[in-house]
């Protein structure tokens, strides 16, 4: 046989060549085959990615900060939960109340077990709330903690819990995301004492913590032991990115696939984002008010005319739609309406410049020909507005204020000041002015009546100077203490109804929750209770 020629040769090379790329690319094929339909078929792992602005922490159900809510709530679990303004079972699957609204009776669920496959049961109910209430003093912010008197577990599906007085607030102070929530056995340090720390985060929660990298990422996966509907996608990975700015580019970019919750962007990066088509963006209905405080034990506004004045100085619907373009609504009222026992008559406050000046008037600051301050007993009518300086939202508003005033002939003088500083000055009633927003659901409105009542929250010292203050604190214990829901509607709306017309706590706008992501995210939901997040029901397609 002859030796082939030059062409040959290379004819046969190329043939050689194509079938080498045949069964590498047939290689190929198949790897990437696997890997979208997994052994035997199955499907890929679905993941959501979401952003966050900081690192989750240590994951204590039993402790704050640094432990963010967002993933507290996805590994530990309430006995009770708000669901669409309704008290509902969860780990507990019945409950009775005697009589004297003292003594709450739990039917614990005997199906649950801790994501570790130890059982949760009535004596772990009472071994982390005796951890709770060993920190007591943590805990006050929470109406039921210093009522407790007694907690028994009575077998292992049954939990008494006995107050030292009515609280028609227990339930709802049950379903908040911490402090009462349950740590399984092998998660508590050797003393018990888990205010210094956990050994793991084990929960009965439908995820369990898979894996960690410090200020970088946190990867949730199911739980394989959870009790109820599982999660509908196989993982979850919160991104720790701390710029705003740097988390849109990162959506952007496709490597995050939900933003969800309050100021994670800017109001001109939603509607950027909702401008360009391409992906879902969503608003909550009002989950919380922002309001601006006013300080009665100062002088000058002790008076309710000036109250009434710098009330009505200010175009607030014009304030909300430029400072927030039109994402937080106009409030008319101190609670959101769709909370319970918040939705009363009100009579909205008109903008009307012409009557504040009027009113200024009557209460005898004078504006003195070639000021622009009004002056009243050698005295100007200066006041202080305190703002978070990190909070961009308040800045603008507090500059608005400062120049629609100025209008009126108020000189409001604005202090942005660290959040430290912010809150020490609250607790302190070291301010004329302040923002002040409202707690949300499950919290609310109990809650705010708590800090109506209690010193040291920025709300209660600022309205002392009020005639009526002692008959509003009056009505405020009489309705957490009635098991009567009636009385308990009338003495609520009373105090709201009260508050409003004293012009001493101004509502501002209605605070939502965002949701931008993308069209292979399904079944998205806000969540009832403000600090749950909606990662349970999710679906990747």
């Amino acid at each position: 046989m002859s030796a082939p020629t030059a062409k040959g040769k290379n004819l046969l090379q190329g043939l050689l060549l194509l079938l080498v790329i045949s069964v590498f690319a047939a290689g190929c094929s198949s790897n990437n085959t696997e890997k979208s339909t997994g052994a035997g078929g199955a499907q890929a792992a679905k993941t959501i990615t979401m952003a966050w602005p900081r690192d989750i922490g240590p994951m204590n159900p039993h402790v704050y900060n640094p432990s963010q809510l967002l993933a507290q709530s996805m590994i530990y679990e309430p006995l009770v939960s708000y669901k669409d303004g309704k008290l509902v079972p969860a780990l507990a699957e019945s409950w009775t109340i005697s009589p004297d609204g003292k003594v709450y009776t739990f039917k614990i669920r005997s199906n649950v077990k801790f994501s570790d496959g130890t059982a949760f049961n009535a004596q772990m109910v009472k071994k982390n709330l005796d951890a709770v209430l060993h920190n007591k003093k943590m805990h006050t912010w929470l109406g039921m903690i210093p009522l407790i008197e007694s907690m028994d577990a009575l077998d292992d599906t049954t939990f008494q819990l006995t107050l030292k007085e009515p609280y028609y607030a227990a339930l709802y102070d049950l379903a908040v995301v911490r402090p009462v929530r349950f740590l399984g056995e092998a998660g508590f340090p050797e003393d018990g004492d888990t205010s210094k720390g956990v050994k793991s985060p084990i929960g009965t929660g439908p995820w369990v913590l898979s894996e960690y990298k410090k200020d970088e990422s946190a990867t949730f996966t199911p739980n394989p032991n959870y009790w109820g509907e599982k999660p509908k996608v196989d993982k979850v990975v919160v991104k720790v990115i701390p710029d705003a700015e740097t988390r849109m580019l990162s959506f952007e970019k496709g490597d995050v696939d939900l933003i969800y919750g309050e100021g994670l962007i800017s109001y001109d990066a939603y509607k950027e984002l909702e401008s360009s088509g391409k992906y879902v963006t969503k608003l909550s209905e009002p989950v919380a008010t922002r309001n601006l405080v006013l300080n009665t034990m100062n002088p000058k506004l002790a008076d309710l005319k000036v109250r009434q004045a710098l009330s009505m100085g200010f175009n607030k619907q014009a304030m909300v739609e430029g400072v927030t373009l039109g994402l937080e609504e106009k409030a008319d009222h101190i609670l959101p309406p769709n909370l319970p026992y918040a939705n009363i008559k009100v009579s909205p406050v008109n903008y009307d410049v012409e009557q504040a000046k009027a009113l200024l008037d009557e209460a005898g600051w004078k504006l003195p020909a070639g000021s622009d301050v009004r002056e009243k007993d050698g005295q100007k009518l200066e006041l202080e507005l305190m703002y978070d300086k990190a909070d961009q939202t308040m800045k603008a508003m507090a500059e608005t204020l400062q120049a629609e005033w100025a209008g009126i002939g108020v000189n409001l003088k604005i202090t942005g000041v660290e959040l430290t500083v912010y809150i020490q000055r609250r607790k302190a009633n070291e301010f004329d002015m302040n923002f002040y927003s409202t707690f949300g659901a499950p919290y609310d409105p109990h809650s705010f009546m708590t800090a109506v009542v209690q010193p040291g929250y920025g709300v209660s010292d600022t309205l002392a100077a009020l005639t009526m203050k002692a008959e509003i604190d009056q009505k405020i214990k009489e309705a957490m203490a009635t098991t009567d829901d009636k009385a308990r509607t009338e003495l609520f709306g009373s105090v709201l109804t009260t508050l409003q017309e004293q012009s001493s706590i101004l509502p501002i706008s209605y605070i939502k929750q965002m949701a931008v992501y993308r069209d292979d995210v399904a079944e998205f939901q806000f969540p009832s209770n403000r600090d749950e997040y909606p990662l349970h029901g999710i679906k990747k397609k």
